[in-house]
Protein backbone atom coordinates (compact mmCIF):
# COMPACT_ATOMS: atom_id res chain seq x y z
CA UNK A 1 0.00 0.00 0.00
CA UNK A 2 1.51 3.50 -0.96
CA UNK A 3 2.22 5.62 2.27
CA UNK A 4 1.16 9.39 1.63
CA UNK A 5 4.30 11.07 2.81
CA UNK A 6 2.29 14.45 4.09
CA UNK A 7 0.09 12.03 6.18
CA UNK A 8 3.14 10.67 7.82
CA UNK A 9 4.72 13.97 8.62
CA UNK A 10 1.38 15.57 10.26
CA UNK A 11 1.23 11.93 12.40
CA UNK A 12 5.01 12.20 13.38
CA UNK A 13 4.41 16.20 14.23
CA UNK A 14 1.30 15.36 16.73
CA UNK A 15 3.09 14.24 19.46
CA UNK A 16 5.71 17.27 19.05
CA UNK A 17 2.62 19.66 19.02
CA UNK A 18 1.11 17.79 21.97
CA UNK A 19 4.24 18.54 23.95
CA UNK A 20 4.40 21.88 23.31
CA UNK A 21 0.25 22.48 24.16
CA UNK A 22 1.54 21.09 27.60
CA UNK A 23 4.65 23.27 28.30
CA UNK A 24 1.96 25.89 27.66
CA UNK A 25 -0.26 25.16 29.73
CA UNK A 26 2.75 24.68 32.59
CA UNK A 27 3.38 28.41 31.84
CA UNK A 28 2.89 31.05 34.94
CA UNK A 29 2.58 34.73 34.76
CA UNK A 30 3.20 37.12 37.32
CA UNK A 31 0.89 38.77 38.94
CA UNK A 32 1.70 42.52 40.02
CA UNK A 33 0.43 44.80 42.55
CA UNK A 34 0.48 48.42 43.60
CA UNK A 35 0.97 49.86 46.90
CA UNK A 36 -2.25 51.80 47.71
CA UNK A 37 -2.07 54.76 50.20
CA UNK A 38 -4.50 57.25 51.01
CA UNK A 39 -4.68 61.11 49.43
CA UNK A 40 -4.24 62.75 52.70
CA UNK A 41 -6.62 65.33 53.60
CA UNK A 42 -5.32 68.84 54.23
CA UNK A 43 -5.87 70.03 57.63
CA UNK A 44 -8.18 73.11 58.21
CA UNK A 45 -7.02 76.29 59.66
CA UNK A 46 -3.66 75.80 58.51
CA UNK A 47 -0.61 78.33 60.04
CA UNK A 48 1.85 80.21 57.67
CA UNK A 49 4.40 77.90 56.02
CA UNK A 50 7.66 77.56 58.44
CA UNK A 51 9.76 77.54 55.26
CA UNK A 52 10.05 79.01 51.69
CA UNK A 53 10.13 75.78 49.01
CA UNK A 54 11.05 72.36 49.50
CA UNK A 55 12.42 69.75 47.36
CA UNK A 56 12.09 66.35 47.76
CA UNK A 57 14.40 63.67 45.90
CA UNK A 58 12.95 60.10 45.30
CA UNK A 59 13.46 58.05 48.26
CA UNK A 60 16.40 55.32 47.91
CA UNK A 61 15.76 51.87 49.00
CA UNK A 62 18.49 48.50 49.61
CA UNK A 63 18.81 46.79 45.69
CA UNK A 64 16.58 43.40 47.15
CA UNK A 65 13.56 46.22 47.54
CA UNK A 66 14.16 47.30 44.32
CA UNK A 67 14.41 44.31 42.15
CA UNK A 68 10.33 43.77 41.62
CA UNK A 69 9.23 40.65 43.39
CA UNK A 70 7.85 40.96 46.84
CA UNK A 71 10.21 40.15 49.55
CA UNK A 72 9.45 38.13 52.60
CA UNK A 73 11.79 36.58 55.45
CA UNK A 74 12.02 32.99 56.58
CA UNK A 75 14.29 34.11 59.15
CA UNK A 76 15.78 37.06 60.28
CA UNK A 77 18.64 36.45 58.67
CA UNK A 78 17.78 34.98 55.27
CA UNK A 79 15.85 36.94 51.98
CA UNK A 80 13.12 35.03 49.92
CA UNK A 81 11.25 36.52 47.13
CA UNK A 82 7.79 35.55 45.65
CA UNK A 83 8.83 35.53 42.07
CA UNK A 84 5.25 35.58 40.54
CA UNK A 85 4.32 38.17 42.86
CA UNK A 86 5.99 41.66 41.71
CA UNK A 87 5.54 45.55 42.37
CA UNK A 88 4.17 47.28 39.19
CA UNK A 89 5.14 50.76 40.30
CA UNK A 90 8.56 50.65 42.15
CA UNK A 91 7.89 51.07 46.19
CA UNK A 92 10.47 54.36 46.06
CA UNK A 93 8.44 56.17 43.84
CA UNK A 94 5.12 55.14 45.73
CA UNK A 95 6.59 57.10 49.40
CA UNK A 96 7.85 59.59 47.38
CA UNK A 97 5.00 60.81 46.05
CA UNK A 98 3.31 60.03 49.42
CA UNK A 99 5.72 62.08 51.52
CA UNK A 100 4.59 65.22 48.88
CA UNK A 101 1.65 65.41 49.09
CA UNK A 102 1.70 64.88 53.36
CA UNK A 103 4.16 67.81 53.39
CA UNK A 104 1.84 69.81 50.39
CA UNK A 105 -1.47 68.21 53.05
CA UNK A 106 -0.02 70.58 55.92
CA UNK A 107 1.13 73.60 54.74
CA UNK A 108 5.14 73.37 56.12
CA UNK A 109 6.67 74.79 53.08
CA UNK A 110 5.01 77.84 50.47
CA UNK A 111 5.72 75.36 47.77
CA UNK A 112 6.65 71.29 47.26
CA UNK A 113 8.17 69.74 44.21
CA UNK A 114 9.88 66.48 43.13
CA UNK A 115 13.84 66.86 43.35
CA UNK A 116 14.86 66.61 39.27
CA UNK A 117 18.41 68.61 39.91
CA UNK A 118 16.77 71.92 38.67
CA UNK A 119 15.75 74.79 40.38
CA UNK A 120 16.85 76.04 43.67
CA UNK A 121 14.25 75.30 46.38
CA UNK A 122 15.51 76.48 49.64
CA UNK A 123 15.32 72.81 51.20
CA UNK A 124 15.63 69.43 50.21
CA UNK A 125 14.52 66.37 51.60
CA UNK A 126 16.55 63.19 51.53
CA UNK A 127 14.89 59.34 52.53
CA UNK A 128 15.14 55.82 52.40
CA UNK A 129 13.06 52.93 52.69
CA UNK A 130 14.34 50.64 55.58
CA UNK A 131 12.23 47.71 55.66
CA UNK A 132 9.20 46.78 53.09
CA UNK A 133 8.79 42.92 53.87
CA UNK A 134 7.02 40.17 55.32
CA UNK A 135 8.78 38.62 57.88
CA UNK A 136 7.62 35.00 59.07
CA UNK A 137 8.16 34.15 63.09
CA UNK A 138 6.83 30.64 63.59
CA UNK A 139 3.08 30.76 63.07
CA UNK A 140 2.76 34.35 63.18
CA UNK A 141 3.70 36.75 60.09
CA UNK A 142 4.51 40.33 60.64
CA UNK A 143 5.18 42.72 58.53
CA UNK A 144 8.02 45.22 58.83
CA UNK A 145 7.98 48.95 57.19
CA UNK A 146 10.77 51.57 58.15
CA UNK A 147 11.41 54.68 56.46
CA UNK A 148 14.05 57.15 57.78
CA UNK A 149 14.95 60.70 56.27
CA UNK A 150 16.38 64.25 56.79
CA UNK A 151 15.35 67.97 55.79
CA UNK A 152 19.00 70.11 55.05
CA UNK A 153 19.03 73.69 54.58
CA UNK A 154 20.46 74.13 50.88
CA UNK A 155 21.86 77.57 51.26
CA UNK A 156 23.85 76.82 54.40
CA UNK A 157 24.18 73.25 54.70
CA UNK A 158 22.61 73.02 58.07
CA UNK A 159 20.41 69.76 58.50
CA UNK A 160 17.16 70.78 60.25
CA UNK A 161 15.82 67.95 61.01
CA UNK A 162 16.04 63.92 60.71
CA UNK A 163 14.19 60.92 61.71
CA UNK A 164 12.55 57.62 61.26
CA UNK A 165 9.23 56.58 61.41
CA UNK A 166 8.95 52.22 61.85
CA UNK A 167 5.46 49.98 62.07
CA UNK A 168 5.80 46.06 63.02
CA UNK A 169 1.90 44.42 62.09
CA UNK A 170 1.08 40.95 62.86
CA UNK A 171 -0.70 39.94 59.45
CA UNK A 172 -3.97 38.43 59.44
CA UNK A 173 -4.95 37.79 55.80
CA UNK A 174 -2.05 35.40 54.73
CA UNK A 175 -2.17 35.93 51.05
CA UNK A 176 -0.01 37.81 48.88
CA UNK A 177 -3.24 40.45 48.85
CA UNK A 178 -3.47 40.78 51.92
CA UNK A 179 0.58 41.29 52.53
CA UNK A 180 0.21 44.33 49.80
CA UNK A 181 -2.47 45.88 51.58
CA UNK A 182 -1.06 45.84 55.42
CA UNK A 183 2.03 47.01 53.75
CA UNK A 184 0.12 50.03 52.34
CA UNK A 185 -1.77 50.67 55.29
CA UNK A 186 1.45 50.30 57.13
CA UNK A 187 3.82 52.81 54.85
CA UNK A 188 0.66 55.15 54.96
CA UNK A 189 1.01 55.44 58.67
CA UNK A 190 4.70 55.56 58.64
CA UNK A 191 4.50 58.29 56.00
CA UNK A 192 2.36 60.42 58.57
CA UNK A 193 4.17 59.84 61.78
CA UNK A 194 7.14 61.40 59.97
CA UNK A 195 6.09 64.04 58.35
CA UNK A 196 4.67 64.84 61.54
CA UNK A 197 7.74 64.85 63.18
CA UNK A 198 9.30 67.04 61.19
CA UNK A 199 6.56 69.54 61.30
CA UNK A 200 6.96 69.31 65.27
CA UNK A 201 10.65 70.10 64.95
CA UNK A 202 10.21 72.88 62.40
CA UNK A 203 7.46 74.31 64.65
CA UNK A 204 9.50 73.97 67.94
CA UNK A 205 12.67 76.53 65.82
CA UNK A 206 10.69 78.38 63.93
CA UNK A 207 12.52 81.42 65.73
CA UNK A 208 15.72 80.04 64.63
CA UNK A 209 14.81 80.00 61.34
CA UNK A 210 13.82 83.45 60.69
CA UNK A 211 10.71 83.64 61.93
Amino acid sequence: MKRNPQLLLAIALIPAVAGLAACASKIRYPNFYVLNLPTPVPAGGQPRPVLGSVAVREFGAPSFLRGGPIVYRPSPEQLGFYEYHRWAVDPRRTVTGAVIQELESRGIFRSVDLFDGHGAPDCLVTGAIDHLEEVDQGSNVIIEVSLSAQLTNLRTGEVLWQGNSSQTTKLEQRSVPGIVAEMSRDLANAVERLVSSMQNRLTVTSALLGR
